[in-house]
């Protein structure tokens, strides 16, 4: 059990990529706080993964709430060793028909939830503790009418450089995974 005495704090947790890594983790030993906007999705996330997983209801894009989730998870298991950065949308943007309501919330969702994210959890980070933030292989791929989801994507891969370096003092490593 790779994980055993570990706790992972797993946005966007309660389907997709979130989800199944979510039933690794638990597999390998870890307790689970997983979150995400759905409380019934919650619910049967964390059924099925057992009482190693905790669920919070938090929109990434809200920060007080995702704070707040992040401390309710600290409480409920301690604090944290993995942190997973998972939670975002698609969204097309393509030129000559997107508007500024999605380009905005693409990059709010997939760019700026994840800075204050990280930010929000540092206080509840051990030392020596992973951060996992999800990238996408579109960041450098150029698929037509994602703009916005490219270049938010692209930016967590510079973000991440740039949080490893800050973050390094106390042993915080920075990763990102490009599905």
């Amino acid at each position: 059990m790779r994980l055993a005495n570990k706790t992972a704090l797993i946005t966007g947790g309660n389907g997709g990529i979130g989800l199944a890594t979510a039933r690794v983790f638990v597999a390998e030993g870890a307790k689970v706080v997983i979150t995400g906007r759905n409380q019934a999705t919650l619910e049967s996330a964390a059924e099925e993964l057992g009482p190693n997983a905790f669920a919070v209801v938090a929109d990434a894009t809200d920060i007080a709430a995702t704070e707040a989730a992040i401390g309710k998870g600290a409480g409920k298991f301690g604090k944290y060793d993995v942190l997973f950065v998972n939670a975002g949308i698609a969204g097309g943007t393509p030129l000559g028909g997107a508007t500024i309501e999605t380009f905005e919330k693409v990059i709010s969702t997939n760019l700026t939830s994840v800075f204050f994210t990280v930010q929000s959890a540092l206080p509840y980070l051990n030392d020596n503790a992973s951060i996992i933030l999800n990238g996408s292989v579109i960041s450098v791929l150029g698929i037509p009418g994602y703009s916005a989801y490219g270049a938010a994507k692209a930016g967590v891969r510079a973000m991440a450089r740039i949080m490893a370096s800050e973050l390094s003092p106390r042993g915080i490593r920075v990763n990102v995974v490009a599905p």
